[in-house]
């Protein structure tokens, strides 16, 4: 499943084509993806204006001119294209190749703005994602939204929230950070990179990160977040940004899908390793990461 990095480049991706631009038409292809489709999902949007499109942890928050609200999740293999007279791209950075394939198509906005006329096309093979409505008024207590964590982007996050988030938690360090009620968006790879950048063990209890430990793990937790971003995502496969360039932030795991090799601090001579903490490969090195 995309992690925030991942959502956030295809929001940076979409939102100079979508903001601003009215909504012409949508084709709903299908009644349903994960869930089904809101009712008059395509007439609800038809001729209101883009305003803005935002993210909250791995959700896509599209704002238009009046009621309502879309929300829209990508689940395991949902993607958009964006098509205009000449070209096709496909904003984001993913882990697995998305679909280009027709038959995947399910939702398209045509979408128009000074003059100039754009498509925007939902594809997902799986049909994990999904599309919802919301109220502006009640947006953050929508089901989907209510009880999210903060953010790990901008200063928010910082040693003493982190600490007070973690207090007296019994969990494995690993499990309270991806628990999205306490920090809403991340997942396993940067958690495993965080954890290595800030020298924390994936086993530690999650409580016994105070003080100093707990702001060397806030600072880590933004940094890996802000240069996955920076860099387009992970990009383990062939998966294109809006320009067209791929996304290399994987060129500097430091532990992720790296068991087996050198630890790549300085000085340490460890070795990564893989254990799987509640189902899931957890990568780290046990030589510096305490």
């Amino acid at each position: 499943m995309p992690e925030l990095p991942e959502v956030e480049t295809v929001r940076r991706g979409l939102a100079p084509v979508m903001e601003g631009a009215r909504i012409v038409s949508v084709e709903q292809r299908r009644p349903d993806l994960r869930f089904p489709f809101p009712q008059d999902f395509a007439a609800r949007m038809t001729g209101r204006r883009i305003v803005s499109v935002g993210r909250r942890a791995k959700f896509l928050v599209v704002h238009l001119d009046a009621d309502p609200v879309l929300i829209a999740h990508l689940g395991m293999s949902g993607s958009f294209r964006v098509h205009d007279d000449e070209n096709a791209t496909t904003p984001g950075a993913f882990h697995h190749e998305r679909s280009k394939l027709a038959a995947h198509d399910h939702v398209v906005f045509h979408l128009e703005r000074n003059g100039v006329k754009h498509r925007v096309v939902y594809n997902d093979p799986r049909r994990f994602g999904f599309m919802a409505f919301a109220e502006e008024a009640t947006l953050d207590d929508h089901p989907f939204l209510a009880g999210l964590g903060i953010e790990p982007t901008g200063n928010a996050l910082d040693g003493t929230v982190l600490s007070a988030l973690l207090a007296g938690r019994r969990a494995p360090l690993k499990a309270a950070l991806l628990d999205q009620r306490l920090i809403a968006g991340l997942g396993n790879i940067y958690v495993c990179e965080a954890l290595w950048r800030a020298g924390l063990s994936p086993r530690r209890l999650a409580g016994t990160v105070t003080g100093k430990r707990a702001a060397r793990l806030s600072d880590a937790i933004r940094a890996v977040i802000a240069d996955a971003i920076a860099a387009g995502g992970s990009t383990l496969r062939d998966h294109q940004l809006t320009d067209g360039s791929l996304g290399y932030f994987q060129h500097s795991f430091s532990v992720y899908d790296r068991e087996g090799e050198p630890c790549r601090r300085d000085g340490c001579s460890g070795t990564v390793k893989r254990v799987l903490q509640s189902g899931r490969s957890t990568f780290y090195c046990s030589a510096c990461q305490r």
